[in-house]
Order: C-alpha cells, then structure tokens, then sequence
C-alpha cells in the first residue's frame, strides 16, 4: 500500500503484528475489522465524523442491488487502461470499499500488481469495507490531511467525495492518474421530484485543478427503476438529503413501491504534471 505517515509527527509508519509505529513512538492499533484511525478528531469539534450506520448500510445495500455497475465499470475500465503494471492505489473517501475493491481487482485480473488503500473520515464504512475486503488497506484520515507520504501514488480514486486538490497533487507521483466521479446536474432529480414541491438541479460538474492536465472526461447517464419500498429508501438515506429533509417529505417514500430516477455522473481521468 502506499506509504503511511504519521499524523502527530509527519515520520513513516512501519507494522508491527496489529500496531502502525513511528520512529518516535507514536503507535496506533489495527482494529479487528482491519483499519486504523488516523484521524486527529481532537482537532475538530464535530461529535460524529462521516456517515454513521445507517447511511453506510443503505448505501451498501444499495450498491449491492447493481443501480450503479454500469459507473463501477467504468471506473474500472479507465484505471486498467490508464495505469502502468505497479499501482500504489489509494481511494480518498473510499465509503465502504465497494469501488475500491472492484479498481483493485479489475487491476490484478489486467495482470497488474496492485497495493490498494482506502482512507475516510467514518469507521463504520471503513468497518464495513474491512468485511468487504480483507486485502485492503484501510484508515481512517481527512481527505484534507491525508496520512500518506508524499508523491506515493500511481493511481488516486475520488468518487462522490469531498477533495483537497493540494493534498492530491502531494500523494500522486508525477504522471500519477486522478479518477474524479461527480454527479451531474440531472443527477437523482427523480428521487427529487418525489420528495420536494420545487426540486432542484444539482451544480455544475466541471473539474480541473492545477498541476493537472485533463486526459479526457465522460458522462454516464441510465434511467433506473428502483422496484421496492426498501430500495427506495436506501437509495435516499445514502445521500445527504435524508438528514436535510424534514419528516413529512421524508414519509412521502415511503408510500412509493417503484421509482425513475436519473443516474447522471460525470469521470474524469487526470494526469498530475
């Protein structure tokens, strides 16, 4: 996996059985469920970090019913034909791990050596990314301080996550490949309609960052059927409208047992200078 360095001091970490060390002795525990924190929480003055339960399994059980394998494919397919035969690979919000272990195994099935590391903010997706995938490396870290030493990363995956545009051109290599998935203006805009009077279009999808040069960009779009109430649902708790919406809109899927939404995403494919 890409390098791992300290969060308190900045030194490399080494493994020692289930503990991460630093040479100044600076240790962190591998949990069971096979991540470790790195996150500095006494830095911030929110009670929860990322998704909480709820959220993590309504997302995966989502995912799980393939809505978005179309977009996993994808994803993919772009990472084995852009990416050389040795990938440090790291997904920066990798949620519970659903990307991250297909990128990794579509790369070794190419017949390509991969060390894969998953970093977000939440220990329960990293929980649940840990029961996913044993072979993946996973912490829990800021997308804005990520606990990776610098310029380690030949391929950098950031799906419908927060970015630090500093932060990725620090861990990529030069000609490391950046993967960015954003959802697109029509994105969800049926679930929308079914839960607001006045719905609204979701921002733009532009990207390009400094020190980075566009090698090219795609648009993914499918109408999709959700068939059940629970589907529905999950698809819903798995955004961050569940918690903005108040009670009344929230009640109105529940009513719902079919739904047409829009799966619209925008992929990018950059290449660090």
């Amino acid at each position: 996996m890409p390098e791992l360095k300290c969060p308190v001091c900045g030194g490399m970490l080494s493994r020692r059985e289930r503990t991460l060390r630093c040479e100044k002795g600076h240790c962190y525990d591998i949990a069971k469920q096979n991540y470790v924190n790195l996150l500095m929480s006494n830095r911030s003055s929110a009670k929860r970090h990322g998704d909480d339960k709820l959220m993590v399994r309504a997302r995966r059980d989502f995912l799980e019913r393939g809505y978005y394998l179309f977009l996993r494919d994808e994803i993919c397919r772009l990472a084995v034909e852009h990416c050389g035969e040795k990938v440090e690979f790291l997904d920066a919000g990798c949620g519970e791990g659903w990307y991250t272990s297909a990128v990794k195994e579509a790369l070794e099935k190419a017949g390509k050596s991969c060390a894969a590391l998953g970093v977000d903010i939440s220990k329960e997706a990293l929980a649940a990314a840990g029961k996913r995938d044993k072979s993946l490396s996973l912490a829990v870290a800021s997308i804005n301080a990520l606990p990776v030493a610098d310029e380690k990363c030949d391929l950098l995956l950031n799906v419908f996550a927060p970015h630090d545009d500093g932060e990725f051109r620090r861990v990529l290599k030069k000609g490391g490949i950046l993967i960015k998935v954003m959802p697109l203006e029509t994105h969800l805009f049926g679930l929308k309609k079914a839960v607001y009077d006045e719905p609204y279009l979701n921002g733009g999808a532009e990207y390009s960052p400094e020190g980075f040069v566009t090698v090219c960009r795609s648009e993914k779009r499918k109408m999709i059927c959700l068939e059940s109430t629970e589907d529905i649902q999950n698809l819903f708790m798995m955004t961050p409208y569940y918690y903005k919406t108040g009670k009344n809109d929230q009640e109105k899927l529940l009513r719902l047992s079919r739904l047409e939404t829009e799966a619209d995403f925008a992929v990018c494919v950059l290449r660090k200078l």
